[in-house]
Order: C-alpha cells, then structure tokens, then sequence
C-alpha cells in the first residue's frame, strides 16, 4: 500500500508519496534537501557530512550535470561549461534548457521564491536565534515616543541613556558578536575617505562571515535554504558573494572607494553633514556608552515583547542628527546579517516580508545601482526594518 509521509523541513511542510525512503541514487535528486528518510544523500552539504550516495559524484558533479541549472542559478560565468545560469545567458542565447523552470527566468528580484516562503524561513531563523540577549541581558528605557511629524525637531526628550543594561561577559564572549566588534573600529565613518583595510582586518571579515554563517545553525539553515533554490551551487560559493556584496567597497563621494553595505548598515557614515545608515543596535550601544551617541526619542516601537524588537529613533551621533534610525533590538549579529542577506537576495530593491514570532515586519532594501561587481551583481546600498 502506498504510504503518505509528512516532513518539516526549514519550517516547510512537504508530502512525498511512495513505498519507503530508500532511495541509494542520484538519479533526478541532485541538490535535493537533505532528507533523513534517505539513506544517502545528494547535495553539497553531503560532502561536509560524509553521507553523498555513491554515485553523486557522477550525477551531481560530472559532464551531465553541466547540462542543467540545478545548484547553479547566478554562477558567474565560466566558458567551460556547456551552457549557463545566470542573468546574462538569455542575451547570449546560452542558457541551459531548464534555465527558466528553475532560476525564474533570471530576472532578479527572487521570483522563483515566494513570499510565503521567506516567512517561513524567517519564523525558522527567528527560532535558530539562540544567541540573542535574554531579558536579563539586556535591559532598555525607549522613554519618549514622538509621531512622525516631529522626527525631525531634534529636541532631547529622553533624559536616560537607552541602554540601561548590557551583560557583556556573557554576550562578548560569544564568537559572532566578538567577530563584529572587531569589525565595527575598521572604518572612516566620512563619506570622501578612502577605506583602506590591513591584511588582519581583511581577515576580520572572513573571521565573521564564518562565525555568523558556517559556525551558526542559523547561517546554516540560510544557506540551506539557499542552495535549494538554486541560488548558489556550494556554500564557498555562498560565503563569497556575501563577502562581495557586504564588503565590496563601492564610492558614495567624490570617486572615493569610501563605503560598503557593511559599513553603511553596520556601522554608520557620515555624508553631507547627516548620519547615513546605522542600523545595528550593538553599534548604537557601543557609542552611546563612549557618551559619543545622545538618544533623543522613537517614533515606532515594534509589537514583540521580547528580543528581537524593533525600533525607530532619534538621536545625535558626535555632533550629527538623525531623523529616523530603525534597527533590530536584542538581535545577534548572525540574525541581523542572515535577515538583511535573506532580503537582498531574493528581494533586491524592494520590500522584504518577514514573519517573527507570528508578527509581520518589513525590512527595505536598496540596491548599489553605480557600480557592480562580478557581471553585473550589485552591492548593498541599504537595509533596515520598515514601520512594523
């Protein structure tokens, strides 16, 4: 008799009919998700475990496989395959024959993933956080909540610092929060002035794209989900396009190589005499205990009664204002870097719909439109959560 089984995987529900999950081939399963009904397995993340069906290397990564976009949508171009996946194949009239069906045409803008399915993949990210802050850890005062129409008075309406509490020996201590703290002293916040990166802080940007990504289950279910889609056909492959789109320096003044998605949303700049960017809650915490961040008030405060939240808010950084500063609050930074990454990737320039805890939240994305790197993928311009 056939029988109907029900498996959970990154928070999807998935039915497959069948006899049993015996399955020992490759045959029609290449860059399939791990399922643990099979006893082999048929995509990269095998190779790291050990557990690749005996003839993956054949069907999966031999002459055959180059014939098809499965695990290869938006590959950079390589002239020793026989045809192609990515953006620019339609133009050349090169595209693999099953091109459309499983890249989604490749236009960006992720339309072979639904919105529904980024939400479930947020909600199994959300539940992953396990490095987030307790309510313990971390004790804020938002104080004042002004409306939109008086963002931009710049008058101080919270007496008390808005971080009231952090533990950082139990916090700091953790490698992906150590990681970006190493990071976040690396730059010139003022647009106009060149980055200029030692080799060991070069290496502090591959040190946190592994804790936050290889090293966390978190990271991990992103890429997962990831290669599924097709969007990348190994997790090297992943890590640096992340490390292109996130650290790739682009000009924002005067030709300057003086800015990077990173740094934007990170760590914050300077241009034109305002706060540009600045997104990150462990930034706003770090400078305001240095007495270098005044918090003036908010003008939204997300629905969650836990870490994460969100807010938006108003404050004077060193001398510059800004009007509305929105973060995630009592996010981890693989949290933060794996929702922004999620968003960009499949939602480029657009708005990105997420669900926490049951919640809705939007986070905006902006493309880097002026420059590009690697036949024509774009830089991150910006992100941030949206009014919840």
């Amino acid at each position: 008799m056939m029988k109907i089984i029900l498996v959970s995987i990154l928070g999807l529900t998935l039915f497959s009919q069948g006899h049993s999950y015996t399955l020992d081939t490759c045959e029609g399963r290449c860059g399939s998700l791990p399922d643990p009904g099979k006893t082999c397995q048929c995509n990269t993340s095998c190779e790291r475990f050990g557990d690749c069906c005996s003839d993956y290397e054949s069907h999966c990564k031999g002459p055959t496989s180059q014939l098809s976009c499965k695990g290869r949508c938006g590959e950079k171009y390589n002239s020793q395959n026989k045809c192609h996946c990515n953006t620019k194949c339609g133009d050349h009239n090169n595209c693999c024959s099953d091109y459309s069906s499983l890249c989604g045409g490749g236009g960006e803008g992720g339309s072979d993933i639904t919105d529904a399915e980024i939400q479930a993949l947020s909600e199994t990210l959300y539940a992953l956080d396990s490095n987030k802050p307790s309510a313990a850890e971390l004790i804020i005062d938002p104080q004042a909540l002004v409306p939109d129409s008086q963002t931009n008075s710049q008058n101080d309406l919270s007496p008390r610092p808005l971080f009231q509490f952090l533990d950082e020996a139990s916090l700091f201590s953790k490698p992906s929060y150590a990681a970006l703290l190493a990071l976040l002293d690396n730059y010139n916040r003022n647009t106009g002035t060149t980055e200029d990166f030692t080799p060991e802080q070069l290496a502090e940007q591959e040190t946190f794209l592994r804790e936050t990504m290889s090293n966390t289950e978190l990271g991990r279910e992103l890429y997962a989900f990831l290669f599924t889609k097709g969007r990348y056909g190994s997790e090297k492959e992943f890590l640096h396009d992340l490390k292109m789109m996130w650290f790739g320096l682009y000009s924002r003044y005067a030709g300057k190589m003086d800015s990077s998605g990173f740094e934007h949303i990170f760590a914050g700049e300077i241009k034109g005499g305002k706060i540009s960017g600045f997104h990150n809650w462990l930034q706003f915490y770090l400078q305001e205990k240095q007495g270098l961040l005044d918090y003036y008030s908010h003008s939204f405060n997300g629905p969650w009664t836990s870490y994460p939240d969100v807010l938006g808010m108003q404050f004077m950084w060193d001398g510059y204002f800004k009007q509305v500063g929105s973060a995630l609050i009592g996010s981890s930074p693989e949290f933060d870097f794996a929702l922004y990454s999620l968003c960009y990737i499949t939602r480029p320039g657009k708005q990105c719909k997420l669900s926490l805890g049951g919640k809705p939240l939007l986070i905006q994305t902006y493309t880097w439109d002026k420059s590009s790197y690697e036949n024509g993928k774009k830089y991150i311009g910006s992100a941030f959560p949206s009014t919840p």
